[in-house]
């Protein structure tokens, strides 16, 4: 399916579910961005949940979103329980905004849902030259460090900065080794799992989506990515009047009540320390390109140049839609 075409789609399928249209363009632009970095599992995979959450009237799909001025640098936002890609929408706008106008944006946003991939909004303050960190928590995934119960989501930790080239440095990454989309995704298209990236119910290793799904998500580094999922927790949940410590509902299977995630946005000017941060950040990248290289690469990347070369090759392309996809879309149309 051509771009247009799919983001069309999308944007009618959810103004019949009651988003205005300007919120169902803003759904669409990001849920079509995913397809083209080849995040599935943040795309049209989600599509479905999103307008089953609008039906059972736990996302608000006309909300009044507020926006408390704290400083000329601080805001708070209470989403009222709108989709998640507005919520972010409006509030990287405004990170933006403050970021501008005295140096630094700090936003919180409470009363919000899943809002997909957060390089997506990371990208939009790196277009403006400024340095970006974006947290956000998520459902119960990841189990403390030491339990044997899931509590922290796979809370990704986000940083965007310009490089000095066309391809921005975003890294955005979940603390699990393998993020939850991915699941979801292996889980609707019958596909297995990697080795040693999730166990079971009972605690052992599992290759089964539905038994991750069920189960618990391993995060990177052992002890230290369960650190990285609380300090996530206590940025965007605990901090912002959001959800926390387990209580983040999951969009799937949980609809007796909004999922209240909270999100963090920090924007500042690459030039508060440094009037020189272009020559600089390209100097950084140059020296660690021109590092010896493992054999059988080509190049050494940095954090979303690959995803960048996807996008721009996958613009070029009709996006592919799986049968399973395409029935779930034809049915949320008629």
């Amino acid at each position: 399916m051509k771009v247009r075409n799919c983001k069309n789609l999308i944007i009618l399928i959810l103004k019949k579910f009651g988003l205005i249209k300007n919120h169902a363009l803003i759904s669409a632009n990001a849920l079509v961005n995913a397809e083209l970095v080849g995040a599935y599992g943040h795309g049209l995979s989600r599509l479905k949940m999103y307008c089953d959450r609008i039906s059972k009237k736990v996302i608000n799909p006309k909300p009044k979103i507020k926006i408390k001025k704290i400083t000329q640098s601080i805001s708070l936002i209470d989403a009222d329980n709108s989709i998640g890609f507005v919520a972010a929408d409006v509030a990287i706008k405004k990170a933006i905004s403050n970021a501008k106008k005295t140096g630094i944006g700090l936003v919180a946003v409470k009363n919000s849902g899943h809002y997909g991939l957060s390089g997506y909004y990371a990208e939009q303050a790196v277009k403006k030259n400024l340095v970006t960190m974006i947290y956000t928590n998520a459902p119960p995934a990841i189990a403390p460090h030491g339990a044997i119960k899931s509590l922290f989501g796979t809370n990704p930790i986000c940083f965007g900065t310009p490089s000095g080239s066309k391809a921005p440095f975003i890294l955005d990454t979940s603390i699990s080794i393998i993020n939850r989309g991915k699941i979801r995704f292996a889980a609707k298209n019958k596909l297995k799992l990697p080795s040693g990236v999730a166990l079971d119910k009972s605690g052992k290793l599992t290759t089964d989506p539905n038994k991750a799904l069920r189960g618990v998500q391993l995060p990177i580094a052992g002890f230290r990515g369960s650190g990285l999922a609380w300090m996530v927790d206590i940025l965007s949940g605990v901090l912002t009047g959001g959800n926390h410590a387990g209580r983040v509902k999951d969009p799937f299977d949980d609809f007796s009540g909004p999922q209240n995630i909270g999100h963090l946005f920090i924007t500042f000017k690459t030039n508060l320390f440094v009037k020189d941060y272009k020559n600089r950040i390209k100097d950084n990248i140059k020296n660690v390109k021109k590092l010896p290289k493992v054999k059988g690469i080509k190049e050494i990347m940095y954090p979303g140049q690959n995803k960048y070369k996807r996008y721009t090759k996958n613009l070029k392309k009709e996006i592919k839609i799986s049968k399973i996809i395409k029935k779930e879309l034809e049915f949320l149309k008629n």
